[in-house]
């Protein structure tokens, strides 16, 4: 059974945007390895269409080792997008979702092959909200961001996680593995 994983950026003050993270070569690296190791990423709408820079690295690469490299990397995964409002990818790797999410992560869960990473905040969101996540992967930086979209203010109820291992990155972003924990939750 293929693994869901959830992986996202964050602020210490839990901003989900891509324009507040330290982005360096490492951070580049860390999702490429990350994405190597994966058979598809889903992503809704938005996440998608930020994605969509990549291949222009393709034609026209940066000079920046880690950032080609994360160019090759995003453009050879399987893509799926969840969108009400795209009618086609325009990215030979992507495809357009024609079920719903948790339909989908339900089948692609019992297919052989590598795991499925999930990108898009909104879509972590459903699946935490699904307990359909298997492991959890947020790089927390060292941001105090101030405004912006919380990453978790959509939660419907309690979620415990055990974390699993931690990983730090030079500029003082450190990645966080969690699984989740048992189901039952407990009051302090």
């Amino acid at each position: 059974m293929r693994k869901v994983i959830g992986a996202i950026n964050m602020t210490l003050d839990g901003i989900c945007d891509h324009t507040v993270g330290i982005v360096d070569e490492e951070l580049h690296q860390h999702y490429s390895e990350l994405i190597d190791n994966a058979g598809i990423i889903l992503y809704g709408r938005t996440t998608y269409q930020l994605m969509q820079f990549w291949p222009t690295l393709l034609k026209n690469p940066s000079g920046k080792k880690s950032m080609d490299d994360f160019a090759i990397s995003i453009d050879k995964i399987q893509k799926l997008v969840f969108s009400n409002t795209l009618t086609n990818t325009d990215w030979d790797s992507a495809e357009l979702a024609k079920r719903p999410l948790d339909e989908e992560v339900l089948e692609l869960k019992q297919q052989s092959g590598k795991d499925i990473l999930v990108g898009s905040r909104s879509l972590i969101i459903q699946l935490l909200n699904s307990n359909l996540i298997d492991e959890f992967q947020i790089c927390i930086h060292p941001i105090i961001e101030g405004k912006g979209l919380h990453l978790f203010d959509q939660i419907k109820d309690r979620i415990v996680l055990k974390l699993i291992k931690t990983k730090l990155l030079n500029s003082g972003v450190i990645v966080f593995y969690y699984e989740p924990a048992s189901k039952k939750t407990t009051t302090c």
